[in-house]
């Protein structure tokens, strides 16, 4: 079997991760067209796996038009040398319209359900498609199969994953102190355009308040006052979730984080405009905290109430709950893929 892999954010690199592990294990030939955003590519190569830059991410809505055009060429160019079985990807808008130019099937894995201008674009394209059961967006009627959980068990389901306590000490992790996990976004996807996130002034005020009780991380896509540059991760892309792990607490503007967080027992905290119906799915079982970006007051004052030992306790006995009822994500994409190439 011959797999194309569309790669196009540093949580893509997560997902596919252990499903293809297992594809490759059965004997699958596996080819990624992978994307220079943020540190997906920088992931790809400490997982050792091999890729072929098919774009890199536009800015703006012009940027990100003229990055489609160029991506759908490239990935149309690397099917034609490959000759893929089935295409996959998250999101999967490339794969979808080369797929109906070639009749090569593709499958999209997605999540975002307030991305509509990416689902518009690639819905009515697709071959197949998977969505988490609570997700809220429409769907292409008879090429839709709801998966049980959400995305994040694909990576940090127990079986996947654990936090190691060496990794995380030679990264960044402090030990003996509270540890912080902080996220900012660069608001450039196409679903953030018009959309924005803290100010500096507030993430100075946040960072002040943390910093005072211990070490704060901070992940970035955007520049960040030179002040705060001192508390910048500067770890191994790949080791980023076992400093995480280890953390009292995240708080940040990627919901797609809270959620890896709350998989790994760790209180989390997400301020944003978007609350996909996953987001909504674990804040409903107790696994993390979302807020509408209220201000600064607002946040500091939830982040005071999660950083109690008897919240992290709350968050792990939620998380094991929703886990024992759900299974390890890896084997069942796995078996989709293998499911569409046939």
């Amino acid at each position: 079997m011959k797999v194309l892999v569309d790669i196009v954010h540093p949580a893509d690199v997560l997902f596919f991760r252990h499903p293809l592990a297992r594809l490759m294990d059965a004997g699958a030939e596996v080819r990624i067209a992978s994307r220079e955003k943020d540190v997906a590519c920088a992931l790809l190569d400490e997982f050792g796996l091999p890729h072929e830059v098919a774009s890199k991410a536009g800015k703006g809505t012009v940027g990100l038009a003229r990055e489609l055009v160029l991506r759908d060429a490239a990935i149309l160019r690397m099917a034609r040398r490959f000759r893929p079985d089935v295409m996959v990807g998250f999101g999967g808008v490339a794969i979808a319209h080369v797929g109906k130019l070639t009749g090569i099937p593709s499958v999209s894995f997605y999540a975002a359900d307030t991305a509509s201008l990416q689902t518009r674009l690639t819905w009515p394209f697709i071959t197949r498609l998977y969505v988490p059961e609570p997700y809220a967006g429409p769907v292409p009627e008879g090429r839709t199969t709801r998966f049980p959980g959400v995305k994040e068990l694909s990576y940090f389901h127990p079986e996947n994953f654990r936090g190691d306590a060496d990794v995380a000490r030679a990264n960044g992790w402090v030990e003996g102190e509270q540890n912080f996990f902080l996220r900012t976004v660069g608001w450039g996807a196409n679903h953030d355009l018009g959309k924005s996130g803290w100010s500096d002034e507030d993430l100075s005020a946040l960072v002040e308040m943390l910093s005072a009780r211990g070490t704060v991380h901070i992940s970035t896509e955007r520049a960040l006052p030179a002040h705060l540059d001192r508390h910048l991760y500067r770890g191994e892309r790949s080791a980023l979730h076992h400093v995480m792990a280890h953390c009292h607490l995240y708080v940040g503007e990627s919901a797609t984080m809270a959620h890896e967080a709350a998989f790994l027992g760790v209180p989390a905290i997400y301020d944003g405009a978007d609350h996909p119906g996953t987001t909504r799915e674990l804040a409903a079982h107790g696994m993390l905290t979302a807020l509408r970006q209220p201000g600064i007051g607002a946040l500091s004052a939830a982040v005071e109430d999660m950083l109690g030992e008897r919240r992290r306790e709350e968050v792990r006995t939620a998380r094991d709950a929703y886990i024992a009822d759900r299974p390890n994500l890896a084997g069942y994409i796995a078996d989709a893929i293998r499911d569409a190439a046939r």
